[in-house]
């Protein structure tokens, strides 16, 4: 006879922690960790195929000086910030992060545009690679982040919601960061590196 109230207590908590969002909260932190990694790895996709892509137009267009090295440059500050799971806990490096990523975006548009002063850069086959390559990295980069957008969206409507919002205050689950940008618009669309055939 003494079970029967512990046993309707335990039902009691059972079901009241069932519905206070804690295992939505972890699912959906988790995938927005998961789309943070693929986010990163595009990044570093594109991170990558910057050296290449630097030297073959510095075999065309060595006076481009300016433009290269602002490439490099930029490419540097991207692989200065270490992009971390953890960083999408903090707003701030979030902002510097995106920020240096915007400014690689920057650079090698004015890269892939100097193409159009240099005939013969245009027509090598090393060079349409390589711009091949970036052009479906940005492409793969916009469907990350678009990805990363929607689970934060997510999650953070589920740490605001009620009564997950308790449970959120309770175990420290904060709102993450979002992209952003000028224009909204330009979060779906990567920049455009096709100067035609």
């Amino acid at each position: 006879m003494k079970r029967l109230p512990a046993l309707a207590v335990l039902l009691a908590a059972t079901l009241l922690l069932g519905g206070c969002g804690y295992n939505t909260l972890q699912q959906t932190d988790e995938q927005i960790k998961a789309s943070w990694s693929e986010v990163l790895n595009q990044y570093q996709r594109r991170a990558d195929l910057v050296p290449n892509l630097v030297a073959t137009v510095k075999g065309f267009a060595a006076q481009e000086q300016q433009v290269l090295l602002g490439v490099t440059n930029a490419r540097a500050k991207v692989g200065s910030i270490q992009a971390t799971p953890e960083l999408v806990n903090d707003p701030a490096a979030f902002q510097r992060f995106t920020a240096a990523q915007g400014e690689l975006t920057s650079a090698l548009t004015r890269l892939i545009a100097i193409a159009e002063n240099y005939p013969q850069l245009k027509s090598d086959a090393n060079f349409r690679d390589l711009q091949a390559q970036l052009e479906g990295t940005e492409n793969r980069i916009a469907v990350a982040r678009n990805r990363y957008i929607r689970a934060v969206q997510e999650y953070n409507v589920t740490v605001r919601s009620f009564p997950s919002n308790l449970t959120a205050m309770l175990f420290g689950f904060k709102e993450k960061p979002q992209f952003t940008v000028e224009s909204e618009k330009e979060i779906a669309r990567p920049p455009k590196v096709d100067f035609g055939k």
